[in-house]
């Protein structure tokens, strides 16, 4: 893990405290298998007491991690950038090297004689490696909606949903969001537009984030936008207070994904599949661990 110095910086004391800090939960985060957005930390610094609840520690906090990452004080790869990536097209040494690669990467549709055939949305990007964690190995479609979703993406997923209608199963979308106005009215969005492309009910979940889960996990609270449209009516229900979901700790959005996920596989139908889709790994194993004998006449 990369931790690399381009400039020479000397640090005061409070300032090496929230390095240090920064450092303890970028490596708890890497033990769980995830990398975090500069939010996501900020959001640990204020949910451990570490730093208040404000802009001004949210700025504070992203300069010294500026700093200290080009002084060589926190690896480069523990934060990211989801909103900006380059795309590199898939090249390969050879022939051989991509049966190898497909070897390991083959899989089946496992969702295809299940009952059931969910995807998982979340509001934002910055979620995106969590519902990958949770998601890849169910062989679940996961999204990012980014706010309120275009209508483009809404009605290529009630074409979707048509064809699993079609081949008699039922569509589930599980969603997640922040607990403020806009965060909470997504979730009624996406139900009324999608019912409307697919021409009947389609099942949304909302599994968070909500007003339990808030008493539970206890995330820090923010105000919640004046200026929003839905304020008034928020208010009158929730308070004044909002909640993000980055806020929550990686593993507990995993884990809840992970529930409504098992809950609705057909256990039996999925070991048939499981041990299909190890045959056909197998199989190209065997076509890979053979490729020279196997084109040496060609």
């Amino acid at each position: 893990m990369p931790k690399i110095a381009y400039v020479a910086k000397k640090f005061g004391a409070a300032s090496l405290l929230i390095i240090e800090n920064s450092n303890v939960i970028i490596a708890e985060y890497a033990a769980q298998g995830y990398d975090l957005t500069l939010r996501q930390l900020y959001y640990q610094h204020v949910a451990r007491g570490l730093l208040a609840n404000n802009d001004k520690s949210y700025d504070r906090l992203g300069a010294i991690i500026s700093d200290a990452r080009r002084a060589g004080l926190i690896d480069w790869n523990s934060i990211v950038d989801r909103t900006r990536y380059v795309r590199t097209p898939a090249s390969w040494s050879g022939p051989d090297a991509i049966i190898e690669a497909s070897a390991a990467q083959y899989s089946i549709d496992f969702w295809a004689a299940q009952d059931y055939r969910p995807e998982v949305w979340v509001e934002k990007d910055a979620l995106v490696s969590v519902l990958e964690v949770a998601c890849q190995p169910w062989h679940v479609p996961f999204f990012s909606c980014r706010g309120y979703t275009s209508d483009s993406e809404i009605w290529a997923a009630a074409q979707r949903i048509r064809k699993v209608m079609a081949a008699k199963q039922s569509a589930v979308i599980i969603h997640l969001g922040d607990h403020d106005p806009s965060g909470i009215d997504m979730s009624r969005d996406i139900t009324d537009r999608l019912n409307m492309f697919v021409g009947s009910k389609v099942e949304v979940r909302r599994i968070a984030l909500n007003m339990a889960q808030v008493r539970q996990y206890n995330p820090p609270p923010n105000p919640a936008k004046l200026t929003d449209t839905r304020y008034a009516s928020y208010r009158q229900r929730y308070g004044a207070s909002s909640w993000e979901l980055d806020a929550l700790n990686p593993t507990t959005i995993t884990d809840l994904i992970e529930a409504q996920i098992r809950g609705l596989i057909d256990p039996l139908a999925w070991e048939v599949d499981e041990i299909r889709c190890d045959e056909g790994k197998r199989l190209l194993q065997a076509v890979s661990s053979r490729w020279g004998e196997l084109t040496s006449n060609l």
